[in-house]
């Protein structure tokens, strides 16, 4: 299989977490991140009221007619953008300790991504603990402008362009994800197959070509050691299989699909809706994150509980020192 350099490294938490390293610079009203190299508006006390996602598409581009701190290309984030801040060990906010953040409210925040599935909806992030999900464009939520791109980041997918009621629209000037396409390009192909695993050559991870251990749903415990059998089989003739983390998991989804939603054409037997990841909250270790990749979103599930399937995958900067393609 191809070598394949890492879009997004395994982020802290408690599935894995890399050595601390301080995450945020600020300087002259921004906050940098060390990790991305994005740059986030530090003080959201002037964007404290909740608007439409037209509104804070809006919003954004009255920033940048004001020139504001000096700078003329804020934006709204795209939901991988959005899930980059997430330190899913934390909670209340689900942001790193420490971070530099003023005026954040517990609450949903817009991306400049549309779902897939209805347009009239788009993706929002809860800064309490780091479900990300989908929202009618008609509500009214709060916005976390940026600036920048990241070399270190995967595109989200997203192509097209929407309005509120989910009609498609020319994109020029329209400040959404589907115009913009930030973070890096996908590989084509995205995927090898090889046997029983798949490489995914943005990544750099190998997941099972099964997509479900189970039989069925299965408890967050029953999930770990359906992953860690495979090393006893040896799938593919690799060693660390493992749960994913949240953030690995997400990086599988394509923001322009849905029920999967999985880039087009992937290689992928038996996949489900819901699953699970090794990634506990930061609200209660007694619950852990899931994927729900019929949609694309991020949620929770009770440890003790059969909620959701089992997929496995290799490699990563701190496990799989098995065999490498």
């Amino acid at each position: 299989m191809p070598a394949a350099k890492r879009a997004w490294p395994r982020g802290a938490g408690n599935e894995g977490s890399l050595a601390h390293q301080i995450r945020f610079t600020v300087q002259a009203g921004l906050a940098r991140d060390q990790r991305t190299g994005l740059a986030w508006l530090q003080n959201l006390s002037p964007l404290a009221e909740p608007c439409f996602w037209g509104e804070a598409l809006e919003r954004v581009a009255g920033l940048n007619q004001r020139v504001y701190l000096g700078y003329s290309d804020w934006r709204l984030p795209n939901r991988r953008e959005l899930v980059s801040l997430i330190d899913y060990a934390q909670a209340r906010p689900a942001l790193p300790a420490g971070h530099p953040f003023v005026g954040l409210e517990l609450a949903w925040y817009w991306s400049a991504t549309s779902y897939a599935g209805d347009p009239a909806y788009a993706w929002y992030l809860h800064l309490e603990g780091g479900r990300l999900f989908y929202g009618d464009k008609g509500r009214s939520y709060f916005l976390l402008p940026v600036r920048g791109s990241s070399a270190s980041l995967a595109a989200s997918g997203q192509i097209r362009c929407y309005g509120a009621a989910g009609a498609a629209l020319p994109c020029a000037g329209s400040g959404q994800d589907g115009e913009l396409r930030l973070g890096r390009p996908w590989p084509q192909p995205r995927f090898t197959a090889q046997g029983p695993v798949v490489q995914d050559n943005l990544t750099g991870l190998v997941w099972a070509r099964a997509a479900d251990l189970g039989p069925g749903p299965m408890s967050w415990f029953e999930a770990g050691q359906a992953a860690a059998a495979l090393n006893q089989r040896g799938l593919g003739g690799l060693g660390g299989w493992r749960l994913p983390s949240i953030q690995e998991l997400e990086l599988l989804v394509d923001a322009a699909a849905h029920h999967p939603a999985l880039p087009a054409g992937h290689p992928f037997v038996g996949v489900q809706e819901q699953y699970w990841s090794a990634t506990s909250s930061g609200f209660d270790p007694e619950w852990a994150m899931a994927l729900y990749l019929d949609k694309g979103g991020i949620g929770v599930g009770q440890k003790k509980d059969a909620h959701y399937c089992v997929w496995a995958v290799s490699g990563g900067e701190s496990r799989g020192k098995g065999k490498k393609y």
